[in-house]
């Protein structure tokens, strides 16, 4: 097998640990967040979001937005739609919900 062929396969794996060293900093920080009660537990806005909107979990981010923390929770429902819901982390208040090939973002 020719060298650059090795270097081609080898090269993706160096993202790895930069990958996993920023999973456990957002895992810490979302640890921090609900410890110091400035978010909720992800289970309870999971349970929230279940209650409203049956579909399987793609993904799940806590993310800083306009200097508040969020919940985003994107989610596969049926027929292939995929819904991104955005809770207040503090309050586990559903402020957006957004559907890929929607028209239009809606409010809740």
């Amino acid at each position: 097998m020719p060298m650059r062929w090795i270097v081609a396969l080898l090269l993706p794996l160096l993202a790895v640990p930069a990958a996993l060293a920023d999973a456990d900093q957002d895992q810490d920080r979302a640890r921090a967040a609900v410890e110091q009660g400035r978010a909720l537990p992800l289970r309870t806005i999971l349970d929230r979001a279940a209650a409203r909107f049956p579909g399987q979990l793609l993904e799940a981010e806590l993310e800083e937005e306009h200097g508040r923390l969020v919940y985003e929770i994107k989610l596969l429902m049926d027929g292939g739609r995929v819904v991104k819901l955005h809770y207040d982390a503090r309050t586990g208040d559903l402020l957006a919900v957004k559907e890929r090939g929607a028209e239009k973002d809606r409010r809740p």
